[in-house]
């Protein structure tokens, strides 16, 4: 079992700016007790150093929150970086497709629940809950999804099946074992929850790992614990004991099983009667043979189809209940960190909603029963109550943070380590502003720089996209008809000047760091709507805060109070800034991030595992290693790392070389 370790914070530079400033205060404020606290980051300033500096002084097992798998997958690799020697782990949805269970009464229709499981998330996901039950130097970032349901965590623990070295056990006895916590006996392939047995070894690839377990059980004793690889069979190293937790987060005993179909059938003949008292007979069948087939269903195998709808019943909650989530699994005293909280905190708030009003037309027309609502997200109370210490961070922090946050809460970064200013900021009319943005665009290219720019539309987006190219620019659209590796390829030309103009949208969902970027352009910015409001003009002119040759255009025939409000508040920062650097005789400079080159890195076939000799791997465990390698390189894609992507498309083209 991994032991915990201090958080140890590995950088190769240390605060700057006012950074030790911000780190100081929120430090203050968190041993004062202070339950909320604000970081009112902006871009560029190091947030994500400042909130590893605070981590490493608390030294308590963390969550950091983000709006969505993007930016999670983000934080989480820099945060890795950060803490190389600690359990940092990422938490997300694992479908890759989800289409919920619902019934549209307008035209009869009932669409069966669909779902798409990605196994690699899947696996994160293990390797999260076992962290936090296992270490205290857990460091876990997630998207909102770890709000709704998970499974109760004293179950989840509880039959966690734990062996030493030299202990006594029949190899029957352990499998039988393994199965009742849902661990699946390997057929052709072997992966993360499942075990094979040849003889006295048995081999048990745990759901969070990337290893699997082997055991020697001669004269029904363990005689030996190996850590091996999972493809190859080469010794990683020698244990003297070992955890196996459950392969499924909804797990739980047969004795719980049986009282829980006593409970829905008795809560099914509620239901059937009433459905009966007002001559509704079709919804009164549907409920029952429903119910009783899926009574059937777990009695026989725990589980069943929609299982989550009967949660309540297996873990012996009473109704209104809140679920068990991810935040059961930490201490009272974690940490929560909200990232981007503008956007985090209100997407929170809405969940519950719309996910209460699908289930009640499901309940209504005898599809599921009440205990359908209590698989749901938390309420925003209900998540506000697990909170002990919170550090909201935002470049443009929402009304919830400025509530709740007391006036020595709120903390500013405005400085760059760079010494780079916010961006200069000019508003122009929208009536000559397309050969405005051509005069810029040329400029620009002069100096070998690149350009973003923004429209309203996704007809807009390719229509200024055409017209550029009949002007022999080189310029690509960006929106959500995009397919994800497309994406990341355009990211990639536009770092490496193969692309010297990108057109989009809603660049801020993005997650877009690009230093080469010297000048925005935002089309019909005096339009009215979320794309052109206060915050999110602050967040689009920001993106050009990278480069010291960085200003951005407002092109629009009226000044809206969201653009009066962001250039005011821009300059404001970029006061600050200048003051700072005149003070420390600091010049400006662009920041510098290699573009990796790719093939030079693999090159030297340097794989995922520095253990794995790839000619070493077996014939037929080739095909599912790079099954493997491909499940990660579409989480890499979906989450636009668009350098780590490539990097995994390389490895599998040079698996695939060897003969």
């Amino acid at each position: 079992m991994p032991e915990s370790k201090p958080f140890r914070l590995v950088a190769p530079f240390k605060p700057t700016g006012d950074q030790p400033k911000a780190i100081a205060k929120l430090i203050e404020n968190l041993k004062k007790g202070e339950r909320h606290s604000t970081l009112l980051g902006a871009t560029g300033t190091g947030k994500t150093f400042t909130m590893a500096n605070v981590i490493t002084e608390l030294q308590r097992p963390t969550l950091v929150l983000a709006h969505n798998k993007t930016l999670a997958a983000q934080l989480c690799s820099e945060f890795r970086e950060f803490f190389p020697d600690n359990a940092v782990s990422y938490f997300v949805s694992y479908y890759d497709y989800y289409q919920p269970e619902a019934y549209l009464p307008a035209t009869d229709t009932y669409i069966e629940k669909d779902a798409s499981i990605n196994e690699e998330i899947e696996k994160f996901r293990h390797a999260a809950t076992m962290n936090l039950l296992t270490r205290k130097d857990v460091l876990i970032v997630a998207s909102v999804s770890c709000i709704y349901g998970l499974g109760n965590v004293k179950d989840y623990e509880a039959l966690a099946i734990h062996l030493d070295k030299g202990q006594p056990i029949q190899r029957d006895t352990l499998l039988r074992r393994l199965t009742d916590i849902q661990y699946r006996r390997s057929g052709i392939e072997f992966k993360q929850g499942m075990y094979h047995v040849l003889g006295d070894t048995v081999e048990i690839f745990p759901p969070g790992g990337d290893t699997a377990i082997r055991l020697e059980l001669p004269f029904d004793e363990i005689d030996s614990i190996e850590e091996v690889d999972s493809f190859t069979g080469e010794l990683v190293k020698k244990l003297d004991e070992v955890t196996f937790f459950p392969a499924a987060h909804n797990v739980t005993t047969k004795e719980k099983i049986d009282r829980a179909t006593e409970a829905i059938l008795k809560d099914m003949k509620i239901q059937e009667k009433k459905f009966l008292e007002v001559k509704e007979y079709a919804k009164a069948e549907r409920i029952r043979t429903r119910t009783e087939y899926d009574v059937e269903m777990l009695k026989e195998t725990g589980y069943c189809t929609g299982v989550e709808n009967y949660v309540r019943y297996l873990e012996e909650k009473t109704p209104g209940t809140p679920p068990s989530t991810l935040l059961d699994y930490f201490p009272k005293d974690f940490l929560l960190i909200v990232d981007e909280s503008h956007i985090t905190i209100p997407q929170i708030g809405g969940m519950h909603e719309g996910n209460f009003s699908r289930k009640q037309t499901l309940v209504d027309f005898g599809f599921r029963l009440l205990s359908a609502h209590d698989n749901r997200p938390l309420k925003f109370d209900e998540f506000e109550a697990h909170i002990s210490q919170a550090i909201y961070v935002s470049a443009t922090p929402g009304k919830y943070e400025f509530k709740f946050t007391p006036k020595q809460g709120l903390v500013e970064q405005i400085i760059r380590p760079t010494g780079l200013l916010d961006p200069p900021v000019t508003v122009k009319p929208s009536k000559h502003q397309i050969d405005d943005v051509m005069t810029e665009i040329q400029q620009t290219l002069k100096r070998k720089e690149r350009v973003l720019l923004t429209t309203l539309t996704k007809k807009m987006a390719e229509d200024l996209t055409q017209f550029l190219q009949d002007a022999d620019l080189k310029v690509r659209y960006l929106h959500s008809d995009i397919e994800t590796m497309e994406r990341i390829e355009i990211l990639r030309q536009l770092r490496t000047g193969e692309i010297d103009v990108l057109v989009g949208i809603n660049l801020l969902r993005e997650g877009l760091d690009l230093p080469e970027v010297s000048f925005i352009g935002i089309l019909d910015a005096d339009k009215q709507g979320f794309l052109r409001s206060r915050d999110a003009l602050i967040q689009t002119i920001g993106r050009c805060a990278r480069n010291v040759n960085g200003h951005v255009t407002l092109y629009g025939d009226r000044m809206t109070d969201a653009m009066q409000q962001a250039i005011d508040e821009t300059n404001r920062r970029r006061t600050i800034q200048e003051a700072y650097n005149v003070k420390h005789g600091i010049t400006p400079k662009t920041i510098e991030k290699a573009v990796k080159d790719i093939a030079e890195a693999h090159s030297k076939a340097a794989l995922k595992h520095p253990h794995r000799d790839p000619a070493r791997i077996p014939k037929d465990e080739k095909k599912r290693f790079l099954e493997e390698l491909t499940a990660q390189m579409e989480i890499a894609s979906a989450n636009l790392e668009f350098e780590k992507a490539a990097d995994l498309r390389d490895e599998i083209d040079l698996l695939k070389k060897e003969p």
